[in-house]
């Protein structure tokens, strides 16, 4: 229990809200969610399922003969990870680099995301990547996806990338042989491709995740992914316009997550009604979105996009600078719940216990979350909506929307919520949507339920590499990962993996991650030709040396936290019981350390512990 002075002091009046009656809340709506299955709950596209996977933006399906050839790299995925990447290695001097893509084009998840309203929910200008070498001003605040596609594309033809460039395509197999110092790898399409090195960036924003619900094929109405959207269907665009389609129509849309808040308003304007069938509520914060002001970029300083992306981390870690940069939700929001120790021992004139200092957090925390759920009483007039779209659990339990138009529009005569009070949907019928024993009759459901985030790295693949000695990555990966950076695992020589994964820095902003990979794999790589070598994998000691550093900078703490959260990805669906099982666990807290030492090492030149030959 917090000393009511020091509770006066930190907030600046006397508390105008119980915490004890806020902990047990939370508790009980946490305890409402949690499902013994787990992350069973939720199955993948495939066998009964597969058509929810299937790509509905190839117009020209690709018919080929099969590829044999060798190139001195081979990047496995076409989204920013992998288009980043290939610029760096064309940047510096690589002309052969090929991209295989099981998509139609370049993207990732924003060739797979265009539903209606999609847009990312960091900032434009520190999110598209390599704003400044591609000379591009973002057109809004927060981008739309077709225009995040387009810059993709954009990437994609200012390097050359798509010369060599395998969509459609799906890696089956990649082996390393000692004797070649080679991968070679098989695809679905009969090609045998070898290359010097290999780097593996899927991300893990493209395989759709469905609910494993009773009876999903006995509904008789029409049904999709929200990442595979249909507009023959609804008719419209990507920006939310034209949904025709649905005018006459009852619409369900399963989910309440990011994908929600973006689609649910345009749906909104054109269906006749529309249901949002709700486990658990998002905490959402205005996103103020608006036009870049004309020439913005251009009068930025040179190297203005790091600056801006390490300004915007350091609020988001509790650094606090004096000038907040960005300036928005993320960082508002982060700045009103930030706690330093010795800031609070200064006002309270004394020092303060481990209790108290946690406690003092806490009421913090508190105190934002229930400005977001006052927020919402402002713009839904009934009572009941207003009162079950309000999150009981911390902030950062589950990752926080923005928009300025969700909640509002659960004000319209045609927007219905049902709260399924966190058990979410029972089962299909040939005509509706069953919670319990109600039936809600709809036409037609769109799944906004997210991704699979929680698979394994291999799973996510869709193959198992094998290294030096003959063993596969899972195995080699048996009990546990491990890892150089993040990057490079010993047993896998010249093999690179690029992306927010375990054992890399728990970035909110993911390009920001995988600007700093790409800036490191091409160094190792130039260096390694700059010393006559044409193999580098680390040793077993230099891997267990960044596990124990890493070790240092995990968050501890992060394992408590999430136990007491609501069940999601986050908290492997509330049973996390180690902080590796966690999404963000495993990680270096604070990704600026996790950056500054890739940046260390790149200063000082040489190639320590990585074998080369």
């Amino acid at each position: 229990m917090l000393d009511p002075a020091v509770a006066r002091i930190l907030l600046g009046g006397d508390l105008d809200f119980n915490p004890d009656e806020l902990y047990c809340r939370y508790e009980q709506e946490r305890r409402l969610r949690v499902r013994s299955e787990g992350s069973a709950q939720y199955t993948g596209a495939a066998g009964a399922f597969a058509h929810f996977g299937e790509d509905p933006w190839i117009t020209d399906p690709i018919d080929r003969e099969p590829i044999t050839g060798h190139s001195s790299t081979i990047i496995i995925g076409g989204g920013f990870g992998g288009l980043v990447t290939a610029a760096r290695l064309r940047g510096a001097g690589f002309d052969d680099v090929r991209i295989i893509e099981s998509a139609g084009d370049f993207g990732g998840t924003w060739y797979w995301n265009r539903y209606p309203g999609a847009m990312c929910d960091i900032e434009a200008h520190i999110y598209m990547p390599m704003l400044e070498e591609m000379g591009y001003s973002p057109k809004h605040r927060y981008a739309y996806a077709d225009e995040l596609f387009a810059y993709s594309q954009s990437i994609g033809r200012r390097y050359g990338l798509y010369d060599r460039a395998c969509f459609q395509t799906t890696v089956q197999s990649a082996v390393w042989s000692t004797a070649s110092a080679r991968w070679t790898l098989t695809t679905d399409r009969g090609d045998h491709l070898s290359c010097n090195y290999l780097v593996i960036a899927a991300g893990r924003q493209s395989l759709p995740k469905l609910p494993r619900i009773n009876g999903i094929g006995d509904f008789g109405g029409h049904i999709f992914h929200s990442c595979r959207w249909d507009y023959e269907h609804t008719g419209g665009n990507a920006e939310g316009a034209g949904l025709t389609g649905l005018v006459e129509r009852r619409v369900g849309v399963i989910g309440t997550g990011a994908t929600a808040l973006q689609i649910v308003p345009p749906l909104a304007t054109y269906a006749e009604e529309l249901l949002v069938f709700q486990r658990t509520p998002s905490a959402v914060g205005p996103r103020g979105n608006c036009p870049t002001p004309p020439d913005w970029v251009q009068d930025q300083q040179p190297g203005w996009q790091r600056r801006r992306r390490v300004n915007f981390q350091r609020h988001i870690t509790g650094s606090m600078p004096d000038v907040d940069e960005v300036g928005d939700g993320w960082t508002d929001f982060n700045k009103q719940i930030q706690l330093k120790r010795n800031m609070l021992e200064s006002s309270v004139g004394r020092t303060v216990t481990d209790e108290e200092f946690d406690a003092a957090r806490r009421l913090l925390d508190y105190r934002l979350m229930n400005h977001v759920r006052d927020r919402i009483d402002q713009f839904v007039p009934d009572p009941e909506t207003a009162s079950a779209l309000k999150p009981w659990y911390r902030w950062m339990c589950k990752r926080p929307g923005w928009h300025d138009d969700y909640i509002p529009a659960f004000a319209r005569p045609n927007v219905r919520l049902v709260d399924t009070h966190g058990r979410g949907v029972d089962g299909f019928t040939p005509s509706g949507v069953l919670v319990g024993d109600i039936e809600y009759k709809v036409d037609t459901v769109i799944f906004a339920t997210g991704f699979e985030a929680a698979i394994s790295y291999t799973e996510l693949l869709g193959f198992d590499p094998v290294g030096a000695s003959g063993r596969s990555l899972s195995q080699h990966w048996t009990p546990q990962v491990r890892t150089w950076f993040g990057l490079m695992t010993d047993d896998f020589p010249n093999c690179f993996f690029v992306g927010n994964n375990q054992q890399t820095g728990a970035a909110v902003n993911a390009t920001h991650t995988i600007e700093e990979q790409a800036l490191q794999l091409s160094h190792v790589i130039g260096a390694l030709q700059s010393h006559g070598g044409s193999v580098v994998v680390p040793t077993v000691d230099a891997v267990d040396d960044y596990i124990s550093v890493l070790g240092e900078h995990v968050n501890r703490d992060l394992i408590q936290f999430h136990a007491e959260c609501t069940p999601g990805y986050f908290n492997n669906e509330g049973r996390a019981t180690k902080n590796e099982e966690l999404f963000s666990g495993g990680r270096f807290a604070d990704p600026l350390i996790y950056f500054g030492m890739l940046e260390e090492y790149r200063a000082h030149g040489k190639l320590t512990g990585l074998e080369v030959s």
